[in-house]
């Protein structure tokens, strides 16, 4: 049997036994009747939460294989567990759900780094050729930004009769995004000022998303043709 057909059957035991015991209790005198049933109703009401608490573990547990299998293929794949966790479930075992997962968060971190580089740029005092690499960084980030979203398009209307050429399309402009977030890391090298240090920490984390991402639609690309019938 499986999990939730043997929790399925044990509470079908439970709640038989429970109507037993009630239809006897209505034999009983009136007050001790009622308390009798007012425990057999807890008694029931914990059954059945018991059931649903069971079914649920057995939700999650199976949402968090899905994430941990997608992200055997990447090359962080504790990033690629925690950043992807909430797709666990909707995105099962489907290469495309993942591929489209994993690019629509690296989005969502690119836009984020953008916004701390643009606003040190303007705040952070930074001066030099420090000033000069943050420049550039905030340029990097903003065409990473922009190979990233035509990514994400091209994720959500994959053909079967170009398939070929999308993916050589995907790798391509994830590709120059790890680039462009490298190029901005590349600017800094040696740096020891804490705030640089913050900031290259920051772009890393991002460079090792983006990572996964392009691992994510190799994935999709060795699959083939096969797994892209989900919506």
């Amino acid at each position: 049997w499986t999990h939730s057909s043997l929790a399925y059957a044990q509470t079908s035991r439970r709640c038989n036994k429970v109507r037993h015991e009630t239809n006897n209790a209505f034999k009983l005198p009136s007050k001790l009747r009622m308390i009798i049933i007012s425990r057999l109703t807890l008694l029931l009401a914990f059954i059945f939460l018991s059931f649903i608490a069971n079914t649920g573990q057995l939700v999650f547990a199976k949402g968090r294989d899905n994430v941990r299998d997608a992200c055997r293929v990447t090359r962080y794949p504790d990033f690629c567990v925690r950043s992807l966790a909430p797709f666990s479930n909707s995105a099962g075992k489907s290469p495309s759900k993942w591929a489209r997962a994993g690019v629509s968060v690296t989005i969502g971190e690119v836009k984020n780094v953008k916004a701390y580089l643009a606003n040190l740029k303007r705040h952070g005092r930074i001066r030099g050729r420090n000033r000069v690499a943050l420049s550039d960084c905030v340029e990097s980030f903003a065409d990473a930004l922009d190979e990233l979203h035509k990514s994400l398009g091209v994720l959500r209307r994959l053909s079967r009769s170009t398939f070929g050429s999308q993916m050589g399309d995907l790798n391509t402009w994830i590709s120059a995004a790890l680039t462009n977030e490298d190029t901005c890391l590349n600017g800094f090298q040696g740096e020891k000022e804490r705030k640089i240090k913050l900031l290259q920490n920051r772009v890393l984390k991002v460079y090792y998303i983006t990572s996964n991402a392009l691992a994510l639609v190799n994935k999709l690309t060795t699959t083939g043709l096969g797994s892209i019938s989900d919506p």
